[in-house]
């Protein structure tokens, strides 16, 4: 659950957002960025999804990288469908944001349960999605490029590579860094 309130809120619980529902300025510039994530979420999913859907449909142009073998071919197609379903769950999450005003929340989010988890969810699960479709992507584009003939296409893949691990490893060190910082504030 202070996973989930980290990834949506940027609080480690339901404290600090609880605090923004009592005022309708704070709950305004809550419910605001919470719609900017979902509206970048969805034009990341848009974006792989015609990323996926144009490398699905073609074959490869160059024959030093085939894409169009079985594993990266069905990889390219998973990716493809968690676009298509991060796209659908942005857009509900969406409509749900609009929609909702400060005293039904939080009517809603004092008992707990449920709601509470589907109110975080609502944000998290196209997240999820995408970050799913994406590494679907990547691994597609790194299998075809290390099955690949050529030594510049294989130099460049696993330079690539290594850099998406490097990129990967920053930001999972900076949730990190914020939880060590909050243990030490007055």
């Amino acid at each position: 659950m202070r996973v989930l309130c980290f990834l949506v809120l940027g609080y480690p619980d339901l404290d600090g957002h609880w605090k923004s529902l009592q005022s309708e300025e704070a709950f305004e510039t809550v419910r605001t960025r919470l719609c900017s994530i979902v509206t970048s979420t969805i034009t990341i999913a848009s974006v792989l999804l015609a990323m996926s859907g144009v490398f699905v449909t073609t074959g490869s142009p160059v024959s030093y990288f085939d894409y169009t073998s079985p594993a990266p071919h069905c990889l390219l197609f998973i990716s493809l469908l968690l676009a298509m379903l991060a796209m659908l769950t942005s857009a509900l999450s969406m409509m749900r944001w609009l929609h909702t005003d400060r005293y039904w929340t939080q009517e809603k989010l004092k008992p707990g349960g449920y709601f509470m988890i589907s109110y975080l969810l609502s944000i998290v699960i196209p997240l999820f999605f995408v970050a799913l479709s994406l590494h679907c992507f990547m691994f597609a584009m790194l299998m075809a490029g290390l099955s690949s003939q050529s030594m510049i296409c294989l130099v460049i893949t696993t330079f690539l590579y290594m850099l998406s691990i490097l990129l990967e490893r920053t930001m999972w060190k900076y949730p990190t860094s914020l939880n060590h910082a909050s243990r030490y504030r007055p």
